[in-house]
């Protein structure tokens, strides 16, 4: 399968087809591993093993509140 790199922002991102998702058992949200080679010029990718429902408990309640309290974050980190 050939895909393209894609601008994402200031980021890059690959689409997967709706076969490899279903392939690897990913949906949309869901992390992965990625693994680069340089040596070898590869990229390796794999699910992560989902976690208990406490750490994605934790996980979503540290994403809020950075988001809640981004600017005042990045202010501190430049003191």
């Amino acid at each position: 399968m050939t895909q393209k790199v894609l601008r994402i922002g200031s980021s890059a991102g690959i689409t997967l087809s709706k076969e490899a998702l279903k392939a690897l058992q990913l949906k949309i949200g869901d992390q992965i591993s990625v693994q680069v080679d340089v040596d070898k010029q590869t990229v390796k990718m794999a699910p992560v093993q989902s976690t208990s429902a406490e750490d994605d408990k934790i996980a979503k309640l540290t994403t809020r509140f950075i988001n809640r309290y981004r600017s005042d974050l990045l202010a501190l980190a430049k003191k």
